[in-house]
């Protein structure tokens, strides 16, 4: 609602917000993965540190958008629907994580980077 206007029963705005996110993402790794000397590129970083600024306008927007309209307890706003949703929530939460415990792991054990090329190395 705080970014879009719409009711906060409306869901297509976040259905539209979701798909662009992951379309725009999905664009950024396939350039990656076609031409990894593009990282390189001033005009790439800008354009990444846009993408990031974004992401955290948007997740700072769309929380103070739930905050203001909770009724109770943040955590039974969805899960209060469905009998299953502990195991959605948990399921999401493990979603979430698993990309930084991976960078985690990688991170102390070096000796799985040894193999890597050069424009991989400089990521981590």
């Amino acid at each position: 609602m705080f970014l879009t206007g719409t009711l906060p029963g409306d869901h297509t705005a976040a259905q539209g917000w979701c798909s662009g996110q992951g379309t725009r993402t999905a664009a950024l790794t396939l350039l990656v993965g076609l031409n990894p000397s593009v990282t390189e590129n001033a005009v790439w970083r800008s354009l990444c540190d846009l993408h990031s600024a974004g992401c955290i306008f948007g997740t700072i927007a769309l929380a103070c958008s739930l905050v203001a309209y909770t009724q109770g307890n943040i955590l039974h706003e969805e899960e209060g629907r469905n009998p299953l949703g502990g195991i959605h929530l948990t399921a999401a939460v493990l979603v979430v994580l698993f990309p930084f415990v991976s960078w985690l792991y990688i991170y102390i054990n070096k000796e799985i980077r040894e193999s890597w090329p050069t424009h991989c190395k400089t990521v981590i």
